[in-house]
């Protein structure tokens, strides 16, 4: 097992693509952390799949864009699991909103979570990993549209590409205490969050027809690439971003 032993906190882990982080680190030996800000329902169902494959995980509530929720979290991580050893920074949010009607409320509320946080998330986690003389693995989620244009989200786009950058810079800070940072970006996945396209057959087949597979991922199909990045296989990688996406980008 690639994370044997070690304990990782998941953000934005109650559904999707989190959870689907989860049941893989689980299968593959650690212990989760299974962050959330509004549905403990949902959270519990993620530890309970944590369980179920001879793992111990924990429910952890908190809004990742404020700093002193994040403080807590780690703290009650760290005291309750263990030392975190990886930190996978998932959660998100997604509007969309055409340009011209986009709001500062909702630029500020959309970078606060999804750039902001993982900030936030990473440095927390990280000042305690250096604090106690340990290493580890930070795996950023970003999105295909660190690189595609879609319409109306000019607010979600930039703070995607701002993760590229984000780990980047601080993989370059944190190589000396032997802390690796990279970078996954999904493309189009079968989640709740995507549900909505499903319903519209106006759009899907041109979606589908843009990727090279012809077909959605599912959420396992980043927890094994998020695995990959947290475990010693890819202890000569760090600053990476790399696209999980069916050929998306590159078509």
């Amino acid at each position: 097992m690639k994370l044997a032993g070690k304990v990782a906190l998941i953000t934005g882990a109650s559904r999707g693509i989190g959870r689907g982080i989860a049941e893989v680190f689980a299968e593959e030996g650690a212990d989760v952390a299974v962050n959330y800000v509004q549905n403990a329902e949902k959270a519990e169902e993620t530890v309970a799949l944590v369980r179920e494959r001879g793992r111990r995980a924990i429910a952890a509530k908190a809004d990742v864009a404020s700093g002193a929720e994040v403080e807590a979290m780690v703290d009650r991580v760290w005291n309750e699991l263990g030392p975190i050893d990886v930190l996978v920074n998932n959660a998100g949010i997604e509007t969309i909103v055409p340009f011209l009607e986009l709001t500062e409320e909702q630029w500020h509320r959309l970078t606060d979570v999804n750039l902001k946080g993982e900030f936030l998330c990473a440095q927390v986690v990280a000042r305690k990993m250096v604090a106690a003389g340990r290493k580890g693995a930070i795996v950023n989620i970003g999105s295909i549209q660190a690189a595609k244009v879609l319409p109306g989200r000019t607010h979600y786009a930039p703070t995607k590409l701002g993760i590229e950058a984000l780990t980047r810079n601080v993989s370059a800070e944190l190589a000396e205490y032997g802390i690796r940072v990279n970078c996954v970006h999904p493309g189009y996945f079968d989640t709740d969050m995507t549900a909505w396209i499903l319903k519209r057959p106006d759009l899907l087949p041109g979606i589908l027809a843009q990727i090279s597979l012809g077909r959605a991922g599912v959420p396992r199909e980043i927890g094994t690439v998020a695995a990959f990045f947290a475990s010693d296989e890819a202890s000569y990688i760090t600053g990476q971003s790399i696209f999980v996406d069916g050929g998306w980008v590159g078509k």
